[in-house]
């Protein structure tokens, strides 16, 4: 698997980003989904990587830096083709290890609840995430939860 920094100009990376997009609203109601389309992952505090296999795009994850000591992951998505496979593993290891390059303190995450969210939720737990309060402008509701790693 081949994880790199991604413009966000190949098609694939476009559909897997309409992908995630169009299933957002499949276990969070309207208002409470706060993914990054395009023009959010494109901001100048935004990193966005992608992980492939061959020509295949496999998934994507980005980091938002937050300010000097603290940043946040978005929009995390594995490809369905590619689930159980680890892809969403070696994002998230990427993304820790740019963070604790740029010397961030903190690492946090907005995610939703329930069911459909334990894959990831195991996932960030096995990798140091506790939960905790809310952050940056995010409020708590029923539909989400908040997870953070001390760096």
């Amino acid at each position: 698997m081949d994880i790199r920094v991604d413009d966000l100009s190949s098609t694939a990376t476009q559909s897997l980003l309409r992908l995630h997009l169009a299933d957002m609203h499949s276990n969070s109601p309207p208002g409470q989904v706060f993914a990054l389309d395009l023009s959010g992952l494109a901001r100048a505090d935004v990193t966005v990587w992608s992980a492939w296999h061959g020509d295949d795009i496999c998934g994507i994850g980005a980091l938002r830096q937050l300010d000097a000591n603290s940043g946040e992951i978005k929009s995390m998505r594995t490809h369905p083709a590619y689930l159980r496979r680890a892809v969403a593993t070696a994002l998230l290891d990427r993304i820790i290890e740019e963070a604790r390059a740029r010397g961030l303190r903190l690492l946090s995450l907005e995610t939703g609840s329930g069911p459909a969210f334990e894959p990831a939720l195991v996932l960030y737990r096995r990798r140091g995430f506790a939960n905790g309060e809310a952050f940056s402008d995010y409020q708590k509701s029923d539909f989400n939860q908040f997870l953070h790693l001390k760096l």
